[in-house]
């Protein structure tokens, strides 16, 4: 499917297709990341504990447990505002003592009960890499979802290529396919580019799923855009989705019965070195002062977890998230221009061509900063945002609705089939400079809290 709106922002600092393997960290943590969940710490500082051993679990349902990705000792239990969980922090232990799961062969696996798998995922808290939508919640075991949604192309700068990520994985990917196919009664569906650059017969030639292949600029590889145009959602309907990159984890845990330790990356961005841009494997939880020594570029930078579009803001001395698949790294823009806004402006991109370098195409890579190039301003309705969203969606008024507090508007609008990082463009090409994407995450959250 040929997706026409959109954009892929021209930014330098690709990672190299090449997966380099980080030494092993002696402390690693793990972090209560999910939106929504109340955990309930299940260990004390000083405990010792195993690979896959509890650490804690979500207070509404007791079966959802979030792992140890290494044998240990508990180091620190850190709390956030309201005595939240913040993170646990674990010392590696010389003996790799581990926590055993059921284990399956790939065709075994076709046959496996619904609720075998989902034990083994709701165990080693790996369900926490399947969202459900609406809400983009962790996926509700209890409901049968109407179709699972499989991304094998994100196109958000700089994710990983799940054709280089499956390189030596093939088995577990293709295991986790298959474990994907027992959780639904509706279709899976592989959703990948249709011009990869090196495609892996994997993932093109993956059975017992439906592929298909998109092709255009960002977002065309958002699961939401796949959703919509390959079956769209009711607003009483749920569909799940995972990324391809996540189930390879998924298919390890089935097939080798362990936790799996490892987690896939990338570090890119023009505040990385050049040499440093690529795929990194590393332990869960690994600090990122271990992943960054002597990789960043000089100067003021800001870490990303995730893409520039939608991801996180990170501190130096924080550690690689479990859910995470991508650390990007940009300069922070504090350079101040006298009056800047009269200048030609050939060295700035522009995509409403305010600059003469919005005359010259985006063919040229750019090392964006921080910078928002101007102040906050009124909204003015324009359709501007129109052109980035590929879906059947008009974004000024979904807006409007949102801000409104009108949210049977905005569920009639197509909120529900959406997710925030849907509107990054939005908020990118935005001449108001208005966050558009936590506009829509505040519509969502409304909505869930009131009930559809």
């Amino acid at each position: 499917m040929q997706i026409k709106k959109g954009l892929d922002i021209p930014l330098s600092g690709a990672p190299k297709p090449e997966i380099i393997d980080l030494p092993e960290s002696s402390t690693v943590a793990v972090y209560q990341e999910y939106e929504g969940l109340k955990a309930k710490v299940r260990v004390k500082e000083g405990d010792t504990v195993k690979q896959g051993s509890v650490l804690f679990i979500n207070k509404k349902q007791p079966d959802l447990c979030f792992c140890s990705p290494v044998a240990g000792t508990v180091k620190a239990i850190e709390y956030g505002p309201r005595r939240a969980l913040y993170r646990v922090i674990i010392e590696g232990g010389s003996k790799n003592e581990e926590e055993s799961f059921p284990s399956y062969t790939p065709d075994q696996l076709r046959g496996v009960s619904r609720a075998d798998i989902l034990k083994s995922l709701l165990a080693s808290g790996l369900l926490g890499l399947i969202r459900q939508r609406p809400f983009s919640r962790i996926a509700d075991p209890d409901v049968t979802p109407k179709s699972i949604f499989v991304n094998g192309m994100n196109t958000a700068p700089f994710s990983p290529d799940l054709h280089v990520a499956v390189q030596g994985r093939e088995k577990e990917f293709q295991a986790g396919l298959n474990a994907m196919t027992r959780l639904t009664d509706g279709d899976v569906h592989l959703c990948i580019a249709r011009d990869a650059s090196a495609p892996s017969k994997a993932v093109t030639e993956a059975a017992h799923v439906n592929i298909h292949t998109f092709a255009g600029p960002h977002p065309s590889g958002n699961s939401s855009v796949h959703i919509h145009h390959i079956d769209p959602m009711e607003p009483t309907d749920q569909v799940w989705v995972v990324k391809g990159v996540d189930l390879i984890r998924i298919g390890e845990l089935l097939i080798a019965g362990r936790y799996p330790d490892t987690q896939l990356f990338t570090l890119a961005g023009p505040g990385v070195k050049e040499e440093a841009r690529g795929y990194y494997r590393a332990r869960i939880g690994t600090p990122l002062e271990a992943v960054l020594k002597d990789r960043l570029q000089d100067g003021e930078q800001r870490i990303v977890s995730g893409n520039v579009l939608a991801g996180a803001a990170v501190k130096a001395d924080e550690h690689v998230r479990f859910a995470e698949s991508a650390l990007t790294v940009i300069p922070e823009g504090r350079e101040q221009y006298f009056m800047g806004w009269l200048a030609p402006g050939i060295n700035k991109f522009s995509v409403s061509r305010a600059y003469l370098s919005g005359w010259f195409g985006h063919k040229r890579k750019w090392d964006l900063t921080t910078s928002l190039n101007g102040s906050y301003r009124s909204m003015v309705l324009t359709g501007l945002y129109d052109k980035y969203v590929p879906m059947n969606i008009m974004v000024d008024y979904l807006v409007r609705a949102v801000l409104a507090h009108d949210t049977d508007e905005a569920i009639r609008l197509g909120i529900l089939g959406t997710d925030p990082e849907d509107f990054a463009l939005c908020s990118f090409v935005c001449p108001s400079k208005m966050d558009i994407c936590g506009v829509i995450k505040q519509g969502l959250e409304e909505i869930e809290k009131e009930g559809i």
